[in-house]
């Protein structure tokens, strides 16, 4: 395997590369500035750009990003894309020592950056703000907006009415979210609302609603996890509305589609 030694790749200034005769344009970073220029002969020169020759191992993992931000419309985060290899038969490629030696300089950032996929974030690292005074999305939300009272205690929320502290979060006060929005939690509702919790704590992600459906029929089966059911349980949407209650940032990505 043919690679660069060096921590951090340097671009050239001309930010254009020449695949077959077709200039393509790339970000002050390398990345493409068009995502829909990508090919696999895009990809074989972003590659080589980096020192890297590409390998069926190499492929394996480009392909994993790039089929799961097909699937999601976000890209994996290291975790989820270890359990997307896993799935697909190439659990040797899950260890971060393989993923290293294939990318030397991080398969998140040169990864995605040679699969043409955005870089992948953690909730954790985006900025999440409230509304301020900004007009809300809809003229009269049925979730809290910019902040409400709890207990004697002010808690501020994004406008899309997710808690700005994340650790502010209780289980009375999901009862109190969820009775603003006109929700009684059942057992049922707290099967969801605790599975997002779990997903969100291992990954770093909240699952959109394609994702959450996914994992959930993987661990509780297909009738617990079925459009109908999580949508009868949560009208706004089992993962715009469920991660309110549920104290978690809003997802990424296309949300309830």
């Amino acid at each position: 395997m043919a690679h660069s030694s060096q921590t951090v790749v340097a671009f050239p200034n001309n930010h254009v590369i020449d695949v077959g005769g077709r200039l393509i344009e790339l970000r002050i970073d390398g990345r493409l500035q068009d995502l829909g220029d990508w090919t696999p002969q895009v990809a074989t020169a972003l590659a080589a750009r980096e020192g890297i020759e590409l390998l069926v191992q190499h492929w394996k993992v480009l392909n994993a990003m790039r089929e799961y931000y097909a699937a999601y419309n976000v890209p994996p985060v290291k975790k989820l894309l270890k359990r997307a290899l896993k799935e697909a038969g190439s659990a040797a490629l899950t260890s971060d020592a393989a993923l290293d030696e294939l990318f030397p300089n991080g398969v998140l950032m040169q990864g995605s950056r040679i699969a043409g996929v955005p870089v992948p974030h953690l909730d954790a690292e985006l900025e999440r703000v409230n509304c301020g005074g900004r007009k809300a999305a809809v003229a009269t939300p049925v979730h809290f907006v910019d902040k409400f009272d709890f207990k004697g205690v002010s808690l501020s929320v994004t406008c899309t009415g997710n808690l700005l502290e994340l650790h502010r979060w209780s289980p009375e006060l999901a009862e109190f979210m969820a009775q603003k929005e006109g929700l009684s939690l059942s057992d049922d509702h707290w099967e969801v609302l605790n599975f997002l919790r779990s997903f969100y704590f291992e990954f770093g992600v909240t699952p959109m609603v394609k994702m959450l459906m996914k994992h959930m029929a993987e661990e509780l089966g297909a009738e617990r996890a079925s459009r109908e059911h999580l949508y009868k349980l949560f009208p706004g949407g089992p993962s715009r509305q469920g991660s309110r209650i549920a104290g978690l940032p809003e997802p990424q990505g296309c949300i309830d589609g």
